[in-house]
């Protein structure tokens, strides 16, 4: 499976984005990671294709939403009241949900870089 990511950018604290991740395939699931700097890579968000279920990293709740397109094969991640510290590297990837969801995958995308400025 091919991931294909896009949507980063600069925004101001408090903005928001959208990020895109189509998969050239059907996969069981698909998620969103990101690397800060000097931090180790950590599992963002995960969408289960089959039962529609979400997960989320706790520094993220309430803020991001995780969706799918069926039809497009594509999920995305909505990034609402963006702070400082969700500054990084966005990678989006695929596999079991349950695999993703322990911060764990075999298929990666490229990343795209989100800067969130004070």
């Amino acid at each position: 499976v091919q991931l294909q990511a896009s949507g980063g950018g600069l925004v101001q604290a408090g903005g928001s984005l959208r990020l895109s991740c189509a998969a050239s395939g059907r996969t069981f699931a698909m998620g969103w990671f990101r690397q800060g700097p000097g931090k180790e890579r950590e599992v963002v968000a995960v969408f289960s294709w089959r039962h529609g279920l979400t997960n989320y990293a706790d520094p993220v709740k309430g803020r991001f939403t995780i969706s799918g397109d069926n039809a497009k094969n594509t999920v995305y991640l909505q990034m609402s009241s963006l702070k400082p510290e969700d500054t990084a590297v966005y990678y989006c990837a695929s596999g079991s949900y349950s695999y993703l969801t322990s911060g764990r995958s075999d298929y990666w995308g490229q990343g795209t870089l989100v800067t969130v400025s004070s």
